[in-house]
């Protein structure tokens, strides 16, 4: 029996927990502030329900197999309490995060030769505690290596596509490349396709190119195309879309992952002497924009 435990299952561990808890080898349970009866997922191969042990308190847990860490990025330290529970010295730690910094992040908390960075697609949203929608089939990229291959295998059962990849870095810098022009919708709280102009192409453009030259800077493989997609998506964001975890967390007045997914940029940015002036203004501006962005934890 491998045992598994979910800190967060928000959307994304919630519909982890639920596929995983599928499989009657693993003993899954979920770390939570709020008690929850059961998880329910819609997928896009029907309903599926589950009802791991849910723990309310780091004093209810004891070492696992595994610790899939699915907060958002700002809540690292507000983790430790779980880590330090749920730990023992073969329980290895997957990192389900937003940004390129997961390892780095979590060093000072479990050994790095027990974490595992993990990239994800999965999109779902929570409509309530346990109840979730998963629009479209998950993606997860993990680094080549027995950690990495050992997390891929926990999804073999499960629709959710999980692979290793000898170039990690690449996975994690196409994701963010993608993603960092939904700081714009979220500093706006408008859909960018109805707005759509020059000037706006030209904005959202200089956030991709800004990124994809940052992690080409650390060493990631960014094509030009997946800047130009990047650019394609708003342009044909429909009114009323959302564009992303950032800009759903602002409507929701809710603290938002802005460092690391475009903080990190001009961050790293500075580091390789790249002018990132597109992705500092934003930045500053959401910064300013009077909804929490950091966590207060």
């Amino acid at each position: 029996m491998t045992s598994i435990a979910i800190v967060g299952p928000g959307a994304i561990g919630g519909t982890l927990a639920a596929w995983l808890a599928q499989n009657a080898d693993f003993d899954v349970s979920v770390c939570v502030r709020t008690p929850i009866t059961d998880l329910v997922v819609e997928t896009p191969e029907g309903v599926i329900k589950a009802a791991p042990t849910v723990l309310t308190g780091p004093s209810q847990g004891e070492p696992v197999d595994w610790v899939l860490v699915t907060t958002k990025a700002y809540s690292v330290d507000a983790t430790a309490p779980w880590l330090k529970a749920l730990c023992g010295p073969t329980t290895r730690v997957a990192i389900i995060q937003n940004g390129v910094e997961h390892v780095s992040l979590f060093a000072h908390l479990v050994p790095a030769d027990r974490l595992v960075p993990v990239m994800i697609n999965l999109p779902a949203s929570r409509s309530a505690p346990g109840r979730i929608v998963q629009s479209r089939h998950g993606i997860i990229a993990v680094p080549a290596g027995q950690n990495g291959e050992a997390l891929a295998e926990l999804f073999a059962h499960t629709e959710i596509e999980a692979a290793t990849h000898a170039d990690f870095v690449s996975q994690l810098w196409v994701k963010l490349t993608g993603n960092c022009a939904a700081i714009v919708p979220a500093l706006t709280l408008r859909a960018t396709g109805p707005v759509w102009s020059h000037d706006m192409e030209a904005i959202v453009r200089a956030l991709a190119e800004e990124c994809a030259a940052v992690g080409r800077a650390e060493g990631a493989v960014v094509p030009q195309a997946v800047v130009d997609s990047t650019v394609e998506n708003m342009r044909a964001m429909k009114e009323g879309a959302i564009a992303g975890s950032i800009h759903a967390d602002r409507l929701a007045g809710n603290p938002m992952e802005i460092e690391a997914r475009n903080g990190v940029i001009v961050r790293l940015g500075e580091k390789h002497g790249i002018a990132t002036p597109a992705n500092r203004m934003l930045v500053t501006l959401l910064a300013a924009s009077g909804t929490p962005w950091r966590s207060e934890a």
